[in-house]
């Protein structure tokens, strides 16, 4: 059964929250985070990434990277731009998007929990991701990027989190990206005893995503227990930060391809190659003139393809679909094992350059800019479901890359876990 237990965080104080949380560092590049920082000296950012207050040429793992980190948190402590609650306490989370909310508690989640399997993961890490986080934590002395997590329903978590709510928040504020961002804190002992009971009786949390930070986390806090043999479990170094929400309130959207080149086919025979395990149905010109979400796949074990600007509808031949297999099961696997590895000969698409990932948040309009402006072909994918994550979590099986894009991202900085 999972632990989740309260902590007291280091948060912007109620009129600062707004400039201080900021996307997580690595939906960025150093560049786009230097730009987004202008005129807002107290965005984490400076906190999360920062390079961008070094000199450009400054390698992204050098030393003086993670001492300004640190820096930089202190800085914002010291001025009074953050402080640190009185108690151990639970926030309740909600962020709102195109009218649709998602809300989650946020505590602290147990390093040996995912040592032992209670939390479960469906991606593999990075080992220089990994490590840059690692020293990221270890020098900052804090959990600076929230680990998001989710689990299947508990009603008591969720009276708890509908009670929380109907309260005066301590943070209402509207990001540059239009979505709406709402803090409780929940400080009321009955609740944070009910809360931590409940948990209790969540059998496993799942990461949906933060798979790097929370690795990290969890070797800074295996290092520190190595450095300090007779600890008692109880120090805040065995936990790290995360928000846990309900599966329910979590939607995964698509994650889709697009590839450089087919492999020395033109795309008539291409079209052919792609007869043999998909039904290949071109959307007429009507379908697309006026808006691209009619060519948007709509069901699963279908896609849709943007080539020599046309759109085509494809649906999987299921007598080829492993529906025994929750991996092999997938769309994103479908393709990878039928089209992009035989055919194209993108066979390892973590490192394969003629491949490349783009995220639903920018819509099929983006898939269509970069093939017509020069790469061959487009692949629009039908979501993975929350189920799939799961039932892939639970098997100990490993999803293929880029297969989840959660929307939208939770905002670092509003919450600080420190390890000491």
């Amino acid at each position: 059964m999972a632990v989740f237990r309260p902590f007291p965080a280091v948060r912007p104080v109620r009129d600062k929250a707004q400039y201080v949380a900021a996307l997580p560092y690595d939906v960025m590049n150093s560049d786009e985070a230097r730009e987004m920082v202008q005129g807002n000296p107290w965005s984490f950012l400076h906190v999360d990434k920062a390079e961008i207050d070094l000199p450009p040429e400054t390698g992204l793992y050098d030393e003086i990277v993670y001492r300004t980190a640190a820096a930089n948190l202190a800085k914002m402590k010291a001025d009074g731009i953050m402080t640190k609650d009185g108690k151990p306490c639970f926030y309740l989370y909600r962020e709102i998007m195109n009218g649709r909310s998602q809300t989650g508690i946020v505590g602290c989640a147990s390093i040996d929990d995912y040592l032992d399997g209670t939390i479960k993961k469906h991606e593999l890490t990075v080992a220089a991701k990994e490590e840059d986080r690692k020293r990221h934590v270890d020098v900052c002395d804090a959990n600076t990027g929230i680990i998001f997590l989710t689990f299947r329903g508990n009603d008591c978590i969720s009276e708890i989190m509908a009670e929380t709510a109907g309260e005066v928040p301590e943070y209402d504020f509207t990001s540059s990206d239009g979505v709406r961002h709402i803090v409780w804190v929940i400080d009321r002992d009955d609740r944070i005893a009910a809360l931590t009971d409940a948990f209790r009786q969540v059998p496993a949390l799942y990461i949906a995503d933060g798979h790097h930070r929370a690795a990290s986390a969890v070797r800074v806090g295996v290092k520190r227990r190595e450095a300090n043999p007779s600890y008692t479990g109880n120090e805040e170094f065995n936990y790290f930060l995360a928000a846990a929400f309900p599966a329910g309130e979590l939607s995964i959207w698509d994650y889709n391809r697009v590839v450089k080149d087919l492999n020395g086919l033109t795309p008539e025979e291409f079209i052919e190659k792609l007869r043999s395990c998909y039904t290949v149905t071109p959307y007429p010109e009507t379908a697309w003139a006026d808006s691209l979400e009619q060519v948007k796949p709509e069901t699963p074990h279908t896609c849709s393809l943007y080539m020599d600007g046309r759109w085509y509808s494809l649906k999987a031949d299921m007598s080829r679909v492993d529906s025994d297999d929750p991996v092999a099961g997938l769309d994103v696997s479908f393709l990878q094992n039928q089209v992009l590895g035989p055919v194209l000969g993108i066979t390892d698409p973590r490192t394969d350059s003629r491949i490349s990932f783009v995220g639903g948040i920018r819509g099929l309009a983006e898939l269509k800019r970069l093939v017509d402006g020069g790469a061959k072909a487009a692949f629009a994918m039908y979501p993975t479901t929350m189920e799939d994550l799961m039932s892939i979590a639970d098997a100990g099986e490993i999803m293929p890359p880029k297969s989840t894009w959660f929307e939208p991202k939770l905002r670092s900085g509003l919450f600080i876990h420190e390890l000491s």
